[in-house]
């Protein structure tokens, strides 16, 4: 009795509908991070493309992303460039901190503690000494 009283196609129409949306809101939401991000304008100019953003919805986005399309871009990779940097020197300064000598510290203090060992213990030690 549901099948014949929503057909098809309005299945089809209603999921169309719900992921566009879905879209719409994606592109809105990278759309007011930019702006935000955006140190070029001013606040008065961040004010009015939310306001167009607001009255014309689905058009303002588009407007935004046809006019700041290079801008949007560059901002985005710059922000992946500076995450990507600040991983690896993350990075970096954990593999840094761990010398070989800090290793053996550690694996003695657990040789005390009597977590490990004597074996485990030399075993450590072999490996931070050939690394």
């Amino acid at each position: 009795m549901l099948a014949t009283s929503y057909p098809l196609l309005e299945i089809f129409w209603t999921m169309l509908i719900f992921f566009a949306f879905v879209i719409w809101l994606w592109m809105l939401f990278v759309v007011i991070g930019d702006l935000f991000r955006r140190k070029d304008i001013s606040g008065w100019a961040k004010t009015a493309w939310i306001l167009v953003l607001v009255v014309l919805p689905y058009f303002g986005v588009f407007i935004y992303l046809i006019a700041e399309h290079k801008g949007l871009t560059e901002r985005t990779a710059a922000s992946q460039q500076q995450a990507e940097s600040q991983f690896a020197d993350y990075v970096k300064e954990t593999a840094a901190a761990s010398s070989p000598a800090d290793q053996i510290a550690n694996a003695k203090k657990l040789l005390d503690e009597g977590t490990i060992d004597a074996a485990e213990f030399e075993s450590i030690k072999q490996k931070a000494l050939a690394a």
